[in-house]
């Protein structure tokens, strides 16, 4: 155990130094779905090696993550195993946030819903990736009414949603968050005026009101209504006028009305109890699936849209890696978010894409589709991570290139792998600035193959050579730098097995 001189949770496993490979994606057009145009991703897969993956393109690209990882209960679901051991856990966490606070955007929000078992150790995480200062604060969300009288102890009507901002100044969080009103309170605000602002008419207070104004107001039969109010005589006129103030008469006399809009929103408050509970989540199982109990706890589509609706805009980027039924690519997709989703289980052929191929034809018909007036559209890319770049030899105790990589699919790996956005122009296949550029090959590197690559690059340009077969003792100009497959690659990362 290293000895750092702060404050940390440590488990077993922390501080094994394993780097793991990330694979590139391969689409498979046959489950790809909607409109070719879609930037929407749904991965296969498992979701550290994935979250690898989308780093180059997708780093500090995305808006908001939510997860609803595995709670560590202890019961082992037909979906996933729920009971891995809790050093196991810390470790699959710990590299997954790391790994998530990579790709959001400096405004970015994460949203982690846990209960009670691992809420407090995911917290002690968290702050220690994010820092304490960026920690927004813990939402309760009331996942079932009435229940539980069977408990030991305490009926346990909630979950825990941690909130975490990368950046919580308000440099980058200059608006306050608001989320929509509630259908009891647009009830209140039933008038609508000519620019569809919503508002009631309220009595102006006769007295109550510290220093007030007397104004006296005629009426239209004559009399005189005297009211005492902050409202000078000048704006009372014009509110008449202008429509603004009304005046009514009633058995007890003439009174006046002056218009109160409604506010654009409400800031949410830290108890969520009108977004619906674990029943509405299975009723909605039903409806797309079949069966209350197709998965096992998923969350109701009000929930994540009231997240996103608080952290969100239409065209953001969302990210799910634990995307279990696919309920927050669903409702991204409704609510014209952009999206990606990772789920490893074969679930995500028989519940995510099932599902979200129903949300593109417009045929769902369960959760938010009805309050969003959801017709359907869009689309989605469906990947496959590909296989290991790097496998061992049938014979010898050496690596080797996987027999199953094209060329192309090897280009793209080592630019992965490297941190080069892989885009083949000329002779270079990536590059990770305006000057640093990257060259991949299974010819034989020489002198004479080096100053024809160099003799591309501009001043100030570098460039990484990675090949197969490269002549010894060469003189290198300052600016390149050349590499060996596949034994600079085996220090860049782990290829030995799948991560847990």
């Amino acid at each position: 155990m290293q000895k750092t001189g702060r404050l940390e949770l440590t488990w077993v496993g922390k501080y094994d130094d394993k780097v793991v490979e990330p694979r590139i994606l391969l689409e498979d057009k046959s489950k790809s779905y909607g409109d070719p145009a879609s930037e929407n991703m749904l991965i296969h897969g498992d979701n550290l090696i994935a979250l690898r993956a989308l780093e180059a393109d997708f780093s500090e690209r995305i808006k908001c993550v939510f997860i609803d990882p595995p709670y560590n209960t202890g019961n082992a679901f037909d979906k996933y195993d729920d009971g891995l051991e809790h050093s196991i856990w810390l470790d699959l966490m710990y590299r997954r946030f790391n790994s998530l606070y990579a790709l959001l955007k400096q405004d970015g929000i994460l949203f982690v819903s846990l209960d009670e078992r691992e809420h407090a150790y995911a917290k002690v995480l968290l702050d220690s990736i994010f820092g304490r200062e960026n920690f927004i604060g813990d939402i309760i969300w009331q996942k079932r009414k009435g229940g539980g009288n069977d408990s030991r102890y305490i009926a346990l009507d909630h979950d825990y949603i941690l909130v975490y901002a990368k950046d919580a100044s308000k440099e980058q969080h200059p608006k306050q968050w608001l989320t929509s009103q509630s259908e009891a309170y647009l009830k209140r605000y039933k008038e609508i005026d000519e620019n569809g602002k919503r508002y009631y008419w309220d009595t102006v207070a006769r007295n109550g009101l510290q220093s007030p104004i007397l104004v006296s107001i005629k009426c239209p039969d004559g009399t005189m209504l005297s009211i005492n109010s902050q409202m000078g005589q000048q704006t009372i006129e014009e509110g008449l006028e202008t429509g603004m103030v009304r005046l009514s008469k009633s058995k007890n006399g003439w009174t006046l009305h002056h218009r109160v809009y409604m506010k654009e929103g409400q800031v949410q408050r830290s108890i969520l109890n009108d977004v619906g509970t674990n029943k509405d989540a299975a009723d909605e199982m039903e409806l797309l699936f079949g069966s209350k109990k197709a998965f096992p706890y998923p969350k109701p589509e009000s929930l994540i849209a009231r997240l996103l609706e608080l952290a969100t805009e239409q065209g953001d980027l969302v990210l799910d890696s634990f995307l279990g039924s696919g309920t927050t690519a669903a409702v991204a997709h409704k609510m014209k978010r952009k999206w990606i989703g990772i789920e490893m289980g074969d679930h995500a052929y028989t519940h995510c894409k099932l599902r979200l191929d129903k949300v593109v034809n417009g045929s769902d018909n369960c959760g938010v589709t009805s309050s969003l007036n959801w017709q359907g559209g869009g689309g989605y890319h469906f990947y496959e991570l590909a296989p290991s770049l790097l496998v061992k030899n049938d014979k010898l105790p050496i690596y080797q290139i996987n027999p199953s990589y094209t060329f192309e699919m090897l280009c793209e790996a080592i630019c992965k792998i490297e941190g080069f956005r892989y885009k083949p122009q000329d002779v270079f296949h990536g590059y990770s600035s305006e000057k640093r550029f990257i060259h991949i090959t299974t010819e034989f590197i020489n002198a004479g193959y080096i100053k024809s690559l160099s003799a591309r690059l501009a001043e100030g340009q570098s460039l990484l050579i990675y090949g197969t077969k490269i002549q010894s003792d060469m003189v290198l100009p300052d600016n390149i730098e050349v590499k060996k497959i596949p034994k600079d690659l085996l220090e860049k990362c782990d290829f030995e097995s799948e991560v847990q």
